[in-house]
């Protein structure tokens, strides 16, 4: 019997109407969430991306501003234009398009970014509160999964969960994301010994180490639910993920497809991420108004 298929797109579509109505309400109170995306060069597929982000956040009614540069571009020059929008009361979040030239450091740019502004989730501050199980923002791709095996009625608790793939921005963030969830977790890599004995292990198998189907039917328990992660071509170029997913559809019981699965919801938690910042900027005004009421209603403290 085929799985069950997670349609990313509809999930995806059902969460954006549920942001638009609160992008609305944040409107009425004086506060529309925005968003300022960067991108140096002309990458083909960060443009690609970038375009998707952008036509995002204007569908569910979110200011959005695209920032290209030329490909030389200093970092200099970048971290002043980051330091610029730190400070822009209209900008809620804040991300720059990757891979960058290698003229530029990435980690200094992304720890350029206010921490309340970081709706990449890529700071270190940010992973650290992942890490310490305290509030921060969440990378999109792993926060996505992990809604989509809510949207499924996914317990994971005491579930077997496998991530293959250890980047910072999938792997790492997932894992830790599971071991909130209460499952018991095991990360796989390029250097794990018979990865098929680990992965036939999952009640919950995340494939995020863009090999293309990398992970076969015989490599997959019975049953259990498959989250692919990647983004890679075939032999005709077309889109296909880390999980071959013909074969592996027949074995598990709910599936993400590629393209269609995991990557629309990426960008459905940047806006969720951007929602949150633009919400928190707005409750700090409404604190520090109240503040200054109370201060200025305050009795005069008497004279000796």
């Amino acid at each position: 019997m085929s799985a069950n298929i997670i349609d990313g797109r509809q999930l995806s579509h059902t969460l954006r109407q549920d942001y638009g109505q609160r992008v609305k309400r944040l409107a009425s109170q004086g506060v529309t969430p925005g968003l300022a995306v960067l991108l140096v060069g002309q990458n083909p597929a960060s443009q690609v991306y970038v375009k998707n982000k952008v036509l995002a956040c204007k569908e569910i009614g979110m200011h959005s501003v695209l920032l290209e540069f030329e490909a030389d571009m200093t970092q200099a020059r970048l971290l002043q234009e980051i330091d610029r929008l730190n400070h822009d009361a209209s900008i809620h979040g804040i991300l720059v398009q990757l891979p960058l030239p290698p003229q530029i450091d990435p980690q200094s740019v992304i720890q350029a970014i206010s921490p309340l502004k970081d709706v990449d989730g890529f700071n270190l501050e940010s992973a650290g509160g992942l890490m310490c199980g305290t509030k921060s923002f969440w990378p999109c791709t792993p926060h996505g999964c992990l809604q989509m095996l809510d949207a499924i009625g996914f317990d994971l608790k005491g579930k077997h969960a496998v991530v293959v793939g250890r980047s910072n921005i999938v792997g790492k963030p997932m894992a830790l994301m599971l071991l909130q969830r209460n499952a018991t977790v095991t990360i796989c890599h390029s250097q794990t010994a018979d990865l098929k004995a680990q992965t036939l292990q999952a009640d919950v198998l995340v494939a995020a180490v863009g090999i293309r189907h990398l992970i076969k039917a015989d490599m997959v328990q019975p049953g259990a639910v498959v989250l692919d992660v990647g983004m890679n071509r075939d032999e005709q170029g077309k889109l296909c993920g880390d999980v071959d997913f013909a074969a592996v559809k027949e074995v598990a019981s709910y599936i993400t497809p590629v393209p269609g699965g995991v990557g629309p919801m990426t960008i459905t938690m940047l806006l969720a991420n951007t929602l949150e910042a633009a919400q928190t900027a707005l409750s700090t005004l409404t604190d520090l108004s109240a503040q200054t009421v109370h201060a200025a209603h305050k009795p005069p403290t008497p004279r000796a």
